[in-house]
Order: structure tokens, then sequence, then C-alpha cells
């Protein structure tokens, strides 16, 4: 994501927590799957005396798909967004739904049950010496280990369970020395951009049975993106927007799990196995008058893209602001041709642009924001919703911080104040963020 530092690297950017920054639990687990999202208190005041009431739902059927047992969605598109000289490769994909029953709306996620790369997968059995058609007993059956290592087990990012038996089995100083620190920070940073192959090579002449390594693995993890679509104007289809996580570590090309997987080895006609994530805490007033501020930076702009689809096929009145920004306009503006077409159509009221590096001085979102803040603070007096979506260590809290900054001095208030404003936006569910 783009943010407000400018460390900010192509394996950072976007939604795919199967990143090294996934083994980090940044993302909400321990497991690196699900999205931080901060919820509203339960007993919020009602947002005004003009808000209306929600309009009651059929509840949707019970659908059997789930992260253990995925559906098997046809790959509509498998395209890339991403411009010629971008640093990054964002692609859009388009699943359909067929004959599932699953129902969206729109703030909620898609899981997808990634499947791990063949190339690592051969390596890893032959770092361990066997071949793949090795068995091994796993719950009363006997297995192929290239099987398992292919569908079952994390093998993209290494578990603790891992790293603290090799440390052990090897002696090696520099892992030692780091765990009996017991300093988390200095672990996430050792195990930055490595996976489980990288920590077996620690020391060549290290031996593991195939049992013993599946008995130090995690079960291969779901991942969970931002649905890009909205289900009125994208009927029998869900979208997501995912930045592909490709690196180079440990002298050996590198890629996320799922967004390799999705972008290398499912084209177009192809199946991937998917499940919806509910996001209640996430979702558009019910009010269609109400405004809306959208702030959502790279592959952040994935749910307000299904906000604003959803608010024009409800022919919502409320007017619709959106924060966009990224590295360069020519090569990162994603979905700029929609967006276009969107102001144009008067569906999107404003949008706020910030390409960090088309420029001397870099500018990110929060610098659009206290730009506008005068403008952005009225829309909050006259019950505008906030929402955010991105980076949780850098551009959400560069955001919090613009926000109470343009509150305190907009509003003529103390910082105190501004917090207690702040504090009630979450209190009646106007200040929302899914940051990961």
């Amino acid at each position: 994501m783009e943010s407000g530092t400018p460390a900010t690297t192509e394996r950072e950017a976007g939604r795919d927590i199967d990143a090294p920054l996934e083994g980090l639990s940044d993302s909400g687990t321990t497991d690196g799957v699900d999205r931080v999202v901060e919820r509203g208190e339960r007993d919020a005041a009602p947002l005004s005396t003009k808000t209306k009431p929600a309009a009651l739902k059929p509840s949707p059927k019970r659908t059997p798909w789930n992260r253990k047992n995925p559906y098997q969605a046809t790959v509509l598109t498998n395209r890339v967004l991403s411009g010629p000289g971008s640093s990054k490769e964002v692609r859009h994909y388009a699943f359909a739904l067929g004959d599932s029953g699953l129902v969206y709306e729109p703030g909620d996620g898609l899981g997808i049950r990634p499947i791990n790369n063949p190339e690592v997968v051969d390596a890893l059995i032959g770092r361990l010496g066997v071949s793949p058609d090795t068995t091994v007993t796993l719950k009363g059956s006997e297995q192929r280990l290239d099987e398992l290592l292919t569908h079952s087990f994390e093998i993209g990012v290494p578990s603790m369970d891992l790293i603290e038996a090799v440390a052990e089995r090897t002696g090696d100083d520099e892992l030692g020395h780091v765990l009996s620190t017991g300093d988390r920070d200095s672990i996430d940073a050792w195990i930055w951009g490595k996976d489980a192959l990288d920590v077996l090579s620690i020391d060549p002449k290290l031996g593991m049975e195939p049992s013993e390594l599946l008995d130090l693995l995690r079960p291969l993890q779901h991942r969970v993106y931002s649905i890009a679509s909205s289900p009125l104007a994208h009927e029998g289809t869900v979208h997501v927007t995912v930045a592909s996580v490709r690196y180079r570590s440990s002298e050996r090309n590198h890629g996320g799990v799922c967004s390799t997987y999705l972008a290398d080895r499912v084209g177009e006609g192809e199946s991937a196995g998917v499940f919806l994530s509910p996001n209640k805490s996430f979702r558009l007033p019910s009010d269609d008058d109400v405004p809306v501020v959208m702030i959502g930076p790279g592959t952040g702009i994935a749910p307000f893209r299904s906000f604003l689809h959803e608010r024009r096929a409800r022919g919502a009145s409320g007017r619709n602001w959106l924060f966009f920004g990224d590295q360069h306009r020519s090569s990162d503006f994603a979905y700029e041709d929609e967006l276009t077409g969107l102001s144009r159509d008067g569906v999107l009221n404003r949008l706020d642009l910030a390409f960090s590096r088309d420029q001397t001085d870099k500018i990110y979102v929060q610098h659009r924001m206290r730009e506008s803040g005068k403008e952005l603070y009225s829309w909050l007096e006259e019950g505008a919703h906030l929402y955010v979506c991105g980076d949780a260590t850098r551009m959400a809290k560069d955001v919090d911080v613009a926000l109470h900054d343009i509150v305190a001095e907009h509003g003529s208030c103390s910082s105190d104040q501004a917090e207690d404003y702040i504090s009630k936006l979450k209190r009646d569910k106007r200040y929302l963020r899914d940051v990961y």
C-alpha cells in the first residue's frame, strides 16, 4: 500500500497476505489468514433522526461452501491492471458463482483456497532426499508426500514449530540468539521472506524424515481478499483485486502462495476453490441519502469499487468521495477508466488522487485529506460515513492522525475533543476500517 512512509515495497503492496508479511501475524491471526477489522460498538446510538430503517432482506439460503469445502468457481477474468513500467503486478479476477448459491454484500471478503507452487514442493522433497511418491501415514491412511505438500500443508510461511526444531537440531548461532531474546520484532525480522525450504537449508547436513517435517508444519491456510464487485451490478460473479507478490530471497525466487497461484496457475476457464467471508462491520449506510468518504490506496480500492457500483445500481442519492493513491499515475491507476466513467456519470462526486512518485516530494492520501480538510470536516458534520481500507501498519495510522488533526483544526477544538468526536464516529459506525 502507498502510505506515509517511503519504505513500501512490492512485497507489501496489496491484499496478498501470504507474502512474507503474512507469517508475521500482522493480518489479525498468527496464521496470517484473516483481516484486522475495527468494529463499532454494539450499543451504538442511531446516526441521526433522519436515518432510514434498514430494509428487511430475505435470509440467503445456507450453502455447503466454506473454508473446508470451497466452491470450485470458474475464473472468467484474470487480467493485469498495472501498466508498463510499474514496479507492481496488480491483477483483477472475476469468478463465476454458477449454481453455488453464494450471496455476498459489498464489504465482504472472498476466501480462496490456494495450491502450493509445484516447484517449491519438488525442491522441498528433494531437500528431504526422498521421491515424490513417498507415502506417509496421516490420519490412519497412506498418502503421497507430494500431494500432501501441494494441497494440505503450509510451506510458504514457516511455522514456529519448524523454526524452533531446526534451531535446536542445528545449533545455528544467529537463529538461536534471535529465539533466545523472545522479542517478537526480532523473530519477525528473521522470518521475513523465508519459507520452509529456507529454514531447512540453514544447515545442508540437517536430515529430517517426511513424517517429522509434516508434524512441524501448519495446515495450508486460505487467504481472504476484499470483494471488488457489486452483486447488483455484477450479477452471478464475484471480483477481487490482488497484488501478485514476487521477491528474491536466499538466492531463490519466491512468491506469495495465493497471489502467484492465481496469477500463474489459474487461467481463464479454469477453477479455484472459493467461499465467502462475511464482514458485517464494513457495510454501506442503509440510508442511500447518506454521503460516503472512502480512503483506499493501492489494492485498498477493492471494496470501494464494490461500494460505488452498488450505490449506482441502487440509485443512491448520497454523495461519494474517494481518495486513491499509488506510485505512478501512468502505471498504477487501478480502474482508471471505470472511475473516470463513474465521475462523469455523477456517481463519484469527488476523486482525490495521490501518486507518490510523480513529483519530488512524495504525496500520500493523508496529504490530500489535509489539503481538503475543511470540506472533509463539513461532510462529516453532514453525517458522512468514512471508510478506510488497506495497510494497517502505515497508511491507516497516518490517515487516522490526519483525521484527528482535521477535526481539531476545522472543528476548532482541542486534541481531546477531537478524540471524543472520532470516538463517537466509531460508536455510531461512521468510521469503519478494513485494514491488514
